[in-house]
């Protein structure tokens, strides 16, 4: 291997850091010459063997220069089967720059990870084309290319069906009713009727059947065939066959001059209508992308100097002044700057219930306003707002290929070259033992057409497809679609405590003595501190229009608590260990407190304790039954937090979970979901839970609301009820049992005709498969896969999500 690779790279600071890694380069087995530039941050390396992409690229990430990578989307017209995705997928790892590719037949697209700077879109396009398959830079693709294939395969539907109508009369017409057979012979000699055939059977193949010839056939030259050169060896097959039995008849035996235009015509027509079918579902299967697009409105209310004027959203820029009138979608994420409305935040939430919103509250682009008037202030705009970024995770999701899909792969590089030799033998098997040529001929016909492996390529990405899109509409986003499959395997599921199964956000629950007074002095020393502890006090103070005294000499010990001077006296707030004179009689008022769940803070003024106030934070409502829920999945709960023991254990008990690790720093719980390997996920806030997230098997992370770009998970629950990380769990396994379904339906399917449209069953006294029947079975195997996967829209979330 030889040739030039271009990167960009990460680290470059200097000149001596383009000296470094030039050394590094020219130090590379193979490497011939290296040039880095740090204006633009790229490496350009020349290298022979043993030199390669990747041990350049390792090379330099070892010297701290480490070399980005990028994902290309392509848009790919004319994939039909699984060989289709295998051989393009061949093609593009084939490319300069490729690090991997992937290929979805469901969704039309290829994603490309390249070495940033390495490889152009508009190239690995070209490169796609050349191999047959119409393909662009998704940005360039045509928004409407599925309607044009519809309307394109309806068109040639409908011309075949009208060609193919009395073909099919003439022909099978005569096998049901032959007084009709005899008419028509006795009306038009056969010569004559085979003639109109012939002429019908090849506009047939040179106008809708055109499709299947100049994929197919080029394809088989290329040594690469698939779908399309299966049907058009068949019908090909069929006709000449025909064509010859009919003006060259002296050629083939009198018992075998018959003709088979109406198999290569119906062949033709069903395929089509397959497609078609194919087509309609598929555009159904993508309905949860179509749905999260459409609630991005085209334009917007701008605050101009001549007034409010409606804009396309496209042309607004962050800070931007918009107004969101009653009734309208919010057009982008931003803050509220005047009016008050209740806006309806299902789509991010699935809560039912509409959140108000006043100036100073966030709001997101795709909910829907109600009835109030708002204006608001933008801060993000194009792919920075959440919608994209769920959108751009949903289709991420959607183009992966899992584990699973291996084995598919396996399979269908040599499915298509086996079959045509199935094809072949079986024709030399009935040449040698059957009754003549034209036996032969069905049977290998049959053997083609029946083997398209279209069903297959279907199988997975379609269950993906339509399983992470119903989980998006559920509020469950699959940042990785790997996930799918891991997550149907986890038999534990490990809970953060604070903010994932109680709200996060601790209020003031308790204080003896009841005293304004010390609850002033409280509150003063606690503005001063950012502990959410303390927030709670002050927020209590402040709910009781208390007037907040100044403090001076605030001091704040990390474990203990926080002191200063109040109104000339010295006040300390703080947990037990803070006060080692003792705690008097509030010791026992603030163990009482902790047994119930709460967190004691003691409050002492000139260094006696006075009291005692106790905060909580409450457990969310969907808590208890998300436990409850994934018990009945038969998956195991615990809990994992770095509280105290006696407050942990309140809240387990609360929720009825025995499984409890308290007083835990973040390393504690990289150990404990270690320990609970293999088939553990955990749930946490995506913050400072990231370490045992990237440590689980699959990490899912608390969204709340908007906060969904979170790099350690793998799943983003974004309504922050835990009864979604069970909704996950359910889809993840619905979806590989849906897998399983397709592939052991494709597969079974395959395995079962294709003996029988060779003809095993006839010496047995069985049927012998003809071409039509084959064609439609065929057609009908894919139409069945994408019904099946269809169900999973109808999927319902555990309790009372959504």
């Amino acid at each position: 291997m030889s040739g030039t690779i271009r990167f960009k790279l990460d680290g470059m600071s200097c000149a001596s850091c383009v000296a470094r890694a030039e050394r590094v380069l020219t130090a590379q087995p193979g490497v011939t010459k290296a040039r880095v530039n740090l204006a633009d941050e790229s490496a350009e390396a020349e290298f022979d063997a043993p030199g390669t992409p990747e041990s350049i690229a390792e090379a330099l990430a070892r010297a701290g220069y480490p070399v980005r990578q990028e994902v290309v989307q392509l848009s790919v017209e004319g994939m039909t089967c699984a060989s289709c995705t295998g051989r393009v997928e061949r093609v593009l790892a084939a490319q300069p720059g490729v690090i991997a590719a992937q290929a979805n037949l469901a969704a039309r697209r290829a994603s490309v990870t390249i070495w940033s700077g390495s490889a152009d879109p508009v190239d690995l396009a070209s490169a796609v084309s050349r191999a047959g398959f119409a393909s662009m830079p998704m940005e360039s693709a045509d928004p409407d290319a599925r309607s044009h294939e519809m309307a394109g395969l309806k068109r040639d539907l409908w011309l075949a069906g009208l060609l193919t109508l009395p073909v099919f009369v003439t022909e099978m017409g005569g096998h049901l009713m032959p007084s009709f057979h005899h008419w028509l012979l006795h009306t038009v000699p056969q010569q004559g009727l085979w003639g109109m055939q012939f002429l019908l059977a090849t506009a047939v193949l040179a106008i809708p059947g055109r499709r299947f010839l100049t994929k197919g056939l080029p394809a088989l030259m290329r040594g690469a065939p698939d779908m399309n050169s299966l049907v058009a060896l068949g019908t090909l097959a069929a006709w000449i066959y025909s064509s010859v039995a009919t003006f060259l008849p002296d050629l083939l035996p009198a018992h075998a001059q018959t003709v088979y235009f109406e198999a290569a015509m119906v062949i033709i027509v069903l395929i089509l209508a397959g497609r078609l079918m194919e087509a309609q579902a598929r555009g159904r299967a993508g309905a949860a992308i179509s749905g999260l697009i459409e609630l991005r409105p085209a334009n917007a209310m701008l605050e101009s100097p001549e007034g409010w004027r409606e804009v396309a959203l496209s042309s607004i820029q962050p800070g931007a002044r918009l107004l969101v009138r009653p009734g309208a979608r919010v057009p982008l994420d931003g803050v509220v700057e005047e009016g008050q409305s209740a806006v309806d935040e299902a789509m991010l939430t699935g809560e039912a219930l509409p959140v108000t919103k006043s100036p100073g509250d966030r709001v997101t682009g795709g909910t829907m306003n109600g009835t109030g008037s708002l204006v608001m202030r933008v801060t993000e705009v194009g792919r920075d707002t959440v919608l994209s970024r769920i959108i751009a995770m949903v289709e991420e999701a959607q183009s992966a290929k899992l584990p699973v899909q291996a084995l598919v792969d396996r399979i269908t590089l040599w499915f298509v070259p086996v079959v045509m030799v199935l094809a072949a033998l079986t024709v030399a098997t009935w040449l040698i033992l059957g009754p003549g040529l034209a036996e032969a001929l069905v049977a290998g016909v049959s053997v083609l057409i029946i083997a398209c492996p279209c069903a297959m390529g279907l199988a997975t990405p379609v269950s993906i497809m339509v399983g992470t899109g119903r989980a998006a509409e559920l509020g469950v986003l699959f940042r990785r679609g790997e996930a799918l499959q891991t997550l149907a395997q986890v038999r534990r599921v490990a809970f953060d405590k604070t903010g994932t199964l109680t709200e996060g956000k601790p209020v003031l629950t308790d204080m003896k003595p009841l005293s304004q007074h010390l609850l002033r002095l409280a509150a003063a020393v606690e503005a001063q501190s950012e502990h959410p502890l303390a927030q709670a006090v002050l927020q209590a103070a402040q709910a009781q229009d208390l007037q907040i005294p100044t403090v001076s000499q605030f001091r704040a010990t990390i474990g203990h608590g926080a002191e200063a001077m109040v109104e000339g006296q010295h006040v300390a707030l703080g947990a037990a260990r803070m006060f080692p004179q003792g705690l008097g009689p509030w010791q026992i008022e603030g163990e009482g407190f902790a047994v119930q769940g709460k967190t004691p803070i003691y409050l002492a003024v000139d260094g006696k304790v006075m009291g005692v106030l106790a905060v909580a934070d409450k457990v969310k409502p969907g808590a208890a039954a998300a436990i409850s829920a994934l018990k009945d999945l038969g998956v195991a709960s615990a809990m994992l937090t770095g509280d105290a023991p006696r407050v942990a254990q309140a809240i387990a008990s609360e929720l009825r979970l025995s499984d409890v690790q308290a007083g835990m720093l973040p390393g504690g719980k990289v150990a404990a979901v270690e320990a609970m390997k293999p088939g553990v996920a955990f749930v946490g806030d995506g913050i400072n839970d990231a370490p045992a997230l990237a440590a689980a098997d699959v990490g899912i992370a608390i969204g709340h609301g908007t906060d969904i770009a979170i790099e350690a998970a793998e799943v983003v629950l974004v309504s922050g009820d835990p009864r979604a990380a069970a909704t996950a769990i359910k889809v993840s396994r619905s979806v590989m049992r849906n897998i399983r379904e397709n592939l052991v339906w494709a597969f079974g399917y395959n395995v079962a005709l294709i003996p029988v449209a060779a003809g095993v069953l006839v010496p047995f006294g069985g049927p012998q498969l003809s071409p039509m029947l084959g064609a439609a079975a065929m057609a009908l195997s894919s139409v069945f896969v994408l019904a099946n996967a269809l169900r999973l829209r109808r999927l319902k979330p555990v309790g009372d999500l959504g």
